[in-house]
């Protein structure tokens, strides 16, 4: 694989220069009838673009300019939001699989890598497409949730697809749709017809390999109606657990359910009983196993302008001087993760054991862009985003600011589901924040601000917390506790706790 050139791809820039961030209420309104999880995300995105000052932002893509095309997404939106939302579920995968077999399994026509764990999937997806397409492979990325746009979730070549392309998939599995609809105890879900447009735009691309990202657990998600060549295990930990169980080991159970015969199988760094659920899996179906720690990792990371600087073990050998884009040590597990699982799918540690290109490797890991993690959107002061919303994403997180950031008063604005262990995401933050906002966004899930409130009191101290329920006023209250070191004294203000929380900031302000 070392003879393969580079390929250089860029994004096209979509941009608007209307609807001032004065219509974010309006907008909100306007968008009760659908699913309130992804409402606000997808209605304000427009505002993002306007904040964002323009710039190429491909991963987060607009409004679509045309109104009938707009239009147009707006009524597939709505008619996907009458479905089942993706926290209704139901353990089957006979419904997608049904939906498989009448669409002639476009799944099967390509080769996958699939991705489960408990957090990194979505950026650990993101740098093995970019390694993918850098060596010259057309590839697919279905990921979830997304960040602003519900058409971010089907990408082709690092590009979300055009929302006329999104519409036109849509309508061209509808029928089939509707025909298992009938046939069915219970409808397609939200996330089930998403997933059956994704593996038919990448049949029909065609794509040379998909890169999917399970959108909970493993064994009984929608996604797994796929047999992942490569099969990539994220670090789990404990999320969700009134779904995939209450212990490391019982959720790594449900999610081994990705690994499939005669695959390989990278492992991320994992808690010892859920490794032990993952390797006797592995052995069951004649996996190969290559282990983060063992068979390939981090050697050593730097921070640089930007982002960090890595050394990489790879199945291959050593990858040095990798510059990455991103912030925090999670980020570089993350690319260990994503270069393994590369080499294993193109043979790398088992047809040969010569690595990679290395100048190739260097371009693609240079490129990648993870929207809503550790992100700044605004400066003076310095605003940054991230999506942690558990425990351990929230841990990663606090040591990531206090490694990058040289913050001298740094304010927190967390919102959260009221589904998540919120002590322990509290807890986490409490030795970065000199004080925190709590507040809520508009999903339904959302914890009320001032429930949230008595949980953060307990771990904060009645002093450093205010209680903001518009999510608007607690941004301005945080900016206002950052702006009171003043101009120069490096004030700063982290927005986290849930994906949703993120998204919403990111209407208000832009990127840029």
């Amino acid at each position: 694989m070392s003879d393969l050139p580079p390929h250089d791809s860029s994004a096209s820039d979509e941009s608007q220069d209307h609807d001032p961030l004065g219509l974010f209420d309006e907008i909100v309104a306007n968008e009760t009838d659908r699913d309130p999880d992804l409402a606000v995300i997808e209605a304000g995105s427009r505002t993002l673009r306007t904040r964002g000052g323009g710039g190429p932002q491909a991963d987060v893509p607009a409004r679509p300019a045309d109104p009938e095309v707009d239009k147009a997404l707006r009524e597939v939106e709505s008619e996907l939001a009458t479905r089942w939302g993706e926290t209704k579920l139901e353990p089957s995968v006979s419904r997608i699989a049904a939906l498989m077999d009448v669409l002639g399994e476009p799944q099967r026509a390509y080769p996958s890598i699939h991705i489960t764990g408990t957090n990194g999937k979505t950026s650990t997806a993101r740098m093995v497409e970019a390694l993918l397409g850098a060596f010259d492979l057309r590839t697919g990325r279905y990921t979830s949730p997304h960040v602003q746009s519900i058409t971010e979730r089907i990408s082709l070549d690092g590009t979300p697809i055009p929302a006329e392309r999104f519409v036109e998939t849509y309508n061209d599995i509808k029928p089939y749709v509707e025909m298992v609809d009938g046939r069915q105890e219970y409808r397609l879900s939200f996330f089930e017809v998403l997933t059956a447009m994704a593996y038919a735009a990448f049949a029909d691309a065609p794509v040379d390999v998909a890169v999917v990202e399970v959108g909970m657990g493993g064994s009984w998600d929608a996604t797994n109606v796929i047999d992942g060549d490569v099969a990539v295990v994220t670090p789990i930990d404990l999320d969700h657990t009134d779904r995939l169980g209450e212990t490391h080991a019982e959720i790594a159970a449900e999610k081994a359910g990705i690994v499939k015969q005669d695959a390989t199988v990278i492992l991320a760094q994992q808690p010892v009983d859920a490794a032990q659920v993952l390797l006797k899996k592995a052995v069951e179906v004649d996996a190969t196993v290559a282990r983060e720690g063992l068979e390939f990792g981090v050697v050593s990371r730097q921070i640089a302008v930007g982002g960090q600087l890595l050394t990489l073990r790879g199945l291959g050998g050593e990858y040095e001087e990798v510059f990455l884009p991103l912030h925090g040590a999670y980020q570089a597990h993350n690319a260990a993760v994503a270069l393994a699982a590369v080499e294993a799918f193109f043979g790398v540690g088992s047809a040969h054991a010569q690595r990679l290109d290395i100048d190739t490797v260097r371009k693609a890991f240079a490129s990648v862009t993870s929207p809503g993690r550790l992100e700044i959107v605004r400066r003076s002061p310095t605003v940054v985003l991230d999506a942690a919303h558990n425990p351990a994403g929230a841990r990663a997180t606090a040591e990531a600011v206090s490694e990058v950031f040289d913050f001298s008063r740094l304010i927190g604005v967390v919102g959260v589901s009221g589904d998540k262990n919120v002590r322990e995401v509290l807890e986490a933050f409490e030795p970065i924040f000199a004080e925190v906002v709590v507040t809520q966004n508009s999903s339904h899930r959302a914890m009320d601000a001032d429930e949230l409130a008595g949980i953060a009191v307990e771990v904060f101290g009645e002093d450093r917390v205010q209680v903001e329920p518009r999510l608007d006023d607690a941004l301005e209250a945080a900016i206002t506790l950052a702006e009171e070191e003043g101009e120069y004294a490096g004030g700063g203000v982290l927005v986290t706790g849930s994906v949703i929380t993120v998204g919403e900031v990111r209407l208000l302000l832009g990127k840029g």
